[in-house]
């Protein structure tokens, strides 16, 4: 039988992958909220999602179908809100006896991961989070060869991600830190966590530069010196960015090599999904490092005596 899914903060940008999923593993999306009703995109789908832009009202939907008969209940509850409000929408989906399905990042600050782990264990339900990178044929194959390097070698990497924004980023609760995160949390926690994945626990971190727009510094793991460097700047693009098209830069490399993965970058949320629906799925002690992480870094102080270990990009 297929599974009900409701979603939070479906008018917003990835939101649509979300909606993509859920129909591409034979499911249905039977209720859905946001504040802005520019959900048009629901027709795509079905012609009978409940729609809702306060959330008490949705809130009140999702609870009389718990107490209603068991092919109308809620089984998934998608997040795809601002990421401010990613812990108490999970916690709205354990409360209606539900799994939570969160965008990145599952919440901003660390310690609120132990409330939800303990909610899980009263609720016998799971809190998965999107980590798709770590599903990435590419860097699965990535991962295995990086294993087979002698122990004790340690790998020479630089990431660059530049994604351009306008003026509407910096408006939007994107560019509050305390809605978002910042640019660490909100454009680079896929990247530390994949960094993590790929090259093992951190050791050190430091930050040679953070502004509202751009963001640098350098990692020691446990196989890995990482430069990183994170922008939304449209004049940081190795190119001239083309507003609709070509906005985005993405770079890693490793002992100056190369990692191509652009091909399927934004497309593995259908497989996210199925392997959630098949017993797997990446939980909280899987999503904990990186949220650990970037809150060390949102809150580091400035180095600036290490030139030469700057990233190359870095003003």
């Amino acid at each position: 039988m297929p599974k009900n899914f409701a979603m939070t903060g479906v008018a917003g940008y990835i939101a649509p992958r979300h909606l993509k999923a859920i129909k591409e593993t034979g499911n249905r999306l039977v209720a859905a909220i946001d504040p802005n009703d520019a959900v048009g995109i629901l027709d795509q789908y079905a012609f009978d999602v409940r729609f809702f832009t306060e959330f008490e009202r949705f809130d009140r939907h999702l609870e009389k179908l718990r107490r209603g008969p068991e092919e109308q209940r809620i089984h998934y509850l998608s997040i795809c809100a601002p990421n401010y409000l990613h812990d108490a929408h999970c916690r709205a989906a354990l409360r209606i006896g539900a799994d939570a399905i969160c965008e990145k990042p599952l919440v901003i600050n660390p310690w609120n991961l132990d409330p939800l782990q303990e909610l899980e264990q009263e609720s016998g339900r799971r809190i998965y989070t999107i980590l798709q990178l770590r599903l990435h044929p590419r860097l699965i194959a990535l991962r295995e060869q990086l294993q087979q390097a002698p122990s004790g070698h340690r790998h020479d990497v630089v990431l660059t991600y530049i994604t351009a924004r306008g003026f509407w980023y910096h408006i939007s609760w994107k560019g509050i830190s305390e809605k978002s995160g910042g640019i660490a949390t909100n454009i680079g926690i896929h990247f530390f966590d994949l960094l993590i994945w790929l090259f093992g626990d951190v050791l050190e971190q430091r930050v040679h530069h953070n502004d509202p727009q751009r963001m640098g510094g350098i990692l020691e793991l446990e196989r890995a010196r990482v430069r990183w460097f994170l922008s939304v700047d449209h004049h940081d693009l190795p190119f001239a960015a083309q507003a609709g098209s070509k906005t985005t830069y993405r770079s890693i490399t490793i002992d100056e090599q190369e990692v191509e993965f652009t091909a399927g970058f934004t497309d593995l949320h259908t497989r996210v999904y199925e392997d959630i629906l098949a017993g797997g799925g990446f939980g909280i002690d899987e999503v904990r490092p990186s949220i650990e992480l970037v809150h060390q870094l949102r809150n580091a102080p400035i180095v600036t005596n290490e030139p030469p270990l700057r990233h190359p990009l870095l003003p």
